[in-house]
């Protein structure tokens, strides 16, 4: 027995909307995981969810190689038509063009590798660091751990001060209250 034609729509319900994304999300994936290794196809997906969490599969080691390899295919023709006609009509527009495509390069690679180093503080593909690169990550973990602790515990002084201060105004408070009562009605005992 086969499900009937799913009539394609914004799905209403919030919570039916996100188990939905769940699962085609990871039929997705895995779709594209036995394209790859039954065609040897190289293979790049993104996703974003409607709430901008970002999911991604890729069958080679770096996806940055599979999308500037899909950059040069879609756009290798449109650059290089650009470049001759460009050249000849607005000659700056070509090489600001290319400026802004390798400042685009560098910053995606700059992402990459803080993406990279995300990755390690969090505990994940440690598999690649040698020993070196081991040893200076735990350094800056101890740093950074370091840093927080110093930080937690400055805040907690700056909680315990304010405390402090609180407590002599109503002690204070207190005095004069009970001064006044004194004043009032005589002394008390």
């Amino acid at each position: 027995m086969g499900r009937g034609k799913v009539e394609l729509k914004r799905i209403e319900n919030k919570i039916n909307r996100q188990v939905t994304f769940a699962k085609r999300r990871n039929g997705l994936l895995k779709k594209a995981y036995e394209l790859s290794v039954l065609c040897e196809a190289q293979v790049a997906l993104i996703i974003f969810s409607n709430r901008g969490k970002l999911f991604e599969f890729c069958s080679t080691s770096s996806m940055s190689e599979i999308l500037e390899r899909y950059h040069r295919c879609s756009y290798g023709d449109l650059e290089a038509g650009l470049s001759s006609k460009d050249s000849q009509v607005h000659p700056s527009s070509s090489s600001e063009y290319m400026n802004s495509y390798q400042e685009y390069i560098k910053l995606k690679a700059r992402v990459e590798v803080l993406q990279q180093s995300q990755r390690h503080i969090l505990g994940e593909d440690l598999g690649q660091l040698n020993k070196k690169d081991l040893a200076l990550l735990e350094r800056q973990l101890d740093s950074s751990l370091r840093q927080i602790r110093s930080k937690r515990t400055q805040n907690m002084l700056d909680q315990l001060t304010d405390l402090q201060q609180k407590e002599q105004s109503l002690l204070e408070i207190n005095r004069s209250l009970k001064l006044k009562l004194q004043e009032q009605s005589g002394p008390i005992e």
